[in-house]
């Protein structure tokens, strides 16, 4: 009988882009999710949960820059139907706002926060699976709506941590954006040349232009003027192909894109101009003018909300207003070279979405905010850090008197004290501390024999320890003690005073 061949042991790794989170990681998560909701709960927002399997058909063609619906995401065949995870949150709300559109409230507002999946390549803080965290408003078509969630956007990022001047929300219209494409097919028109003869259709000439305004803020007014015209070198020395338009074509895409002014009034004034005769890039400016209106009275004004030309978010997907909360501090890159943090939530109205399923149109806006990325902005400013807060530990000293170290963890976890007995082999101590230091434990229980008969506890205050360790001569060490004996009915009290004084 052959023998039978040793299976490998499967590799302890997780896939690319799919990361592992601990301890205080997750529960910084929690806590700022905690933070969001409360501040969508009190705007009025209510609780959704959703699957995290959606059909691909209820997914649709939405994932930002796929041709095909199940590109990109996570799909498998099941009974001749094809399911994938969720991409995002908004494509559920709508599958959810159509089948249950009879018994919901209309406006429906809701809020939303899990983890989402993306089939991309995964790289330098781009995952495959990240959280995400929505609030939005179906069946409203009123501006009213978009001024509300900038609002509660400003009003979020300040609860979490980001104070006012640390952040700035950017407010743009897609209907501006068409006004400024119609500008340019009118001068089209006006120019016999006409665009290259490679281009089917306007609309791949549109695609082209739009592309090359999300390019703004990396190639400035001089690189989009290339862009548009006859191409450029990038910085690598490639040549890269223009979209070969004449310059009265390109004037209404760089006069929208440099129309942000010393003020809102001039930047809406800029704009009308930009967008010229066109009805629709007039109703933009119009709704930008109004959600201004808005904020203003609501006491939210431009060292918060602004109206910024360039902010292009999903063409493709959004259909009026659009805006996007972007960090304004420094932090420094893996090289530490300074550099600005960028954007950490986005959205806007998107009225076409729930249409898919009723055929009729549904109005609607909302916001995602990235909350992995605004844990990384607040660490790197170092307003949270990754210490963990570790639980007090009980270390055993005596393996007979398990239920007296017991009673001491009870007595603890009821005064609302984080702790635990070491259940390790007690057998050497000095393992005990050390475990205690990988728990970022702040104190320490040490009973054993004496201070049994004694009717005291040891206890260590660890992080002052560890600082005394590093920092303090004998003197200090001998003025500062970091290890108190109490009577055992005393013990709650004293570790509350050092935890206390931990802050």
């Amino acid at each position: 009988m052959a023998k039978q061949k040793k299976q490998p042991r499967p590799k302890a790794q997780a896939p690319k882009g799919f990361p592992d989170y601990f301890g205080a990681e997750v529960t910084q998560r929690t806590q700022m999710l905690a933070k969001i909701a409360a501040v969508y709960h009190r705007y009025g927002f209510d609780a959704l949960e959703t699957s995290a399997v959606e059909t691909v058909e209820a997914l649709g063609k939405f994932l930002p820059d796929v041709d095909r619906p199940n590109e990109g995401v996570f799909a498998w065949e099941e009974d001749k139907d094809w399911l994938a995870l969720r991409y995002d949150l908004t494509a559920p709300l709508a599958r959810v706002a159509a089948q249950y559109r009879n018994d919901l409230p209309s406006p429906y507002r809701r809020y939303a926060m899990g983890p989402v999946w993306r089939n991309e390549k995964p790289g330098p803080g781009r995952f495959r699976q990240f959280y995400q965290c929505d609030a939005d408003t179906v069946g409203s078509g009123s501006v009213a709506a978009d001024a509300e969630i900038c609002a509660m956007l400003s009003d979020t990022l300040e609860e979490v941590g980001i104070p006012r001047g640390d952040y700035v929300i950017r407010v743009n219209n897609r209907k501006v954006l068409e006004g400024v494409l119609e500008a340019v097919d009118a001068a089209h028109v006006a120019d016999s040349d006409g665009p290259p003869d490679y281009y089917e259709d306007f609309g791949e000439w549109q695609a082209g232009i739009l592309r090359t305004i999300d390019k703004f803020d990396k190639v400035g007014e001089t690189g989009v003027r290339e862009l548009l015209g006859k191409g450029r070198l990038d910085a690598s020395g490639a040549y890269i192909d223009g979209l070969e338009l004449a310059d009265a074509q390109i004037e209404p895409v760089v006069a929208f894109l440099t129309s942000k002014g010393k003020d809102t009034v001039a930047t809406l004034a800029n704009l009308e101009r930009a967008v010229g005769s066109s009805e629709v890039g007039g109703v933009g400016v119009k709704e930008l003018r109004d959600i201004v209106y808005l904020l203003e009275a609501q006491g939210y004004g431009p060292d918060r909300i602004i109206i910024d030309p360039s902010v292009v978010r999903g063409l493709g997907y959004y259909t009026g207003p659009v805006y996007e909360a972007e960090l304004t501090f420094e932090v420094k890159d893996e090289k530490g070279r300074p550099r600005n943090f960028g954007s950490v939530a986005g959205g806007g109205r998107y009225d076409d979405l729930v249409k898919r399923f009723t055929g009729q149109e549904v109005p609607a806006t909302g916001v995602s905010i990235g909350v992995d990325r605004l844990l990384a902005a607040l660490r790197a400013k170092g307003r949270i850090n990754n210490l963990a807060d570790g639980p007090v530990v009980v270390t055993v000293m005596d393996r007979d008197c398990m239920a007296d170290y017991q009673s001491m963890v009870a007595d603890l976890r009821n005064a609302g004290i984080r702790a635990e007995v070491y259940l390790g082999n007690p057998k050497n101590f000095g393992n005990q501390l050390k475990y205690a230091d990988k728990r970022a434990s702040p104190v320490a229980i040490i009973a054993g024999a004496d201070e049994f008969d004694q009717g005291i506890v040891q206890i260590k205050d660890l992080i002052l320890g560890a600082e005394i360790a590093k920092n303090a001569t004998l003197e200090e060490w001998k003025d500062r003690p970091s290890q108190y004996a109490v009577p055992r009915d005393q013990m709650v009290a004293k570790v509350r005073e050092i935890l206390d004084g931990q802050g």
